[in-house]
């Protein structure tokens, strides 16, 4: 039987797609899948605990604009981003509107960001508060 030194050399030795090769046959063999730990460590590390939940609760005082759609007045609503972020020149507007689903503004306060939903669904977009 190999050792573990020489099976991780074995690998470290393998292309790209032969390593994904190898992924893929290692999962049906034993049947799991090489998300799965990671999938089950983020919700416990979320849920944490009765003070963790009560904490993030709290800090609901900042909100994240984030564009879902640009909707039909591209223009318009690259406008208004352009507006709403300092310093964001034409170019890095149109590619934050083309990008949608893409944050525009975060971390910011409540009626910020209710104003800042509210003007961008004005000129057509699709937006949304987390």
């Amino acid at each position: 039987m190999a050792t573990k030194a020489e099976i991780l050399d074995s690998i470290a030795s393998m292309t790209v797609l032969e390593l994904s090769e190898l992924l893929k046959e290692f999962e049906e063999k034993f049947g799991v899948t090489a998300a799965a730990p990671v999938a089950v460590a983020a919700p416990a590390a979320a849920g944490g605990g009765d003070g963790a939940g009560a904490a993030a609760e709290e800090e609901k005082d900042e909100f994240d604009v984030i564009l879902t759609a640009a909707g039909d007045k591209k223009i318009q609503v690259i406008k208004e981003v352009r507006s709403l972020v300092s310093g964001l020149g034409l170019k890095e507007a149109k590619d934050l509107v083309d990008g949608a689903p893409k944050p525009v503004l975060e971390k910011v306060a409540k009626e910020e960001a209710e104003k800042a939903k509210a003007q961008l669904e004005e000129a057509g977009a699709t937006v949304e508060l987390k």
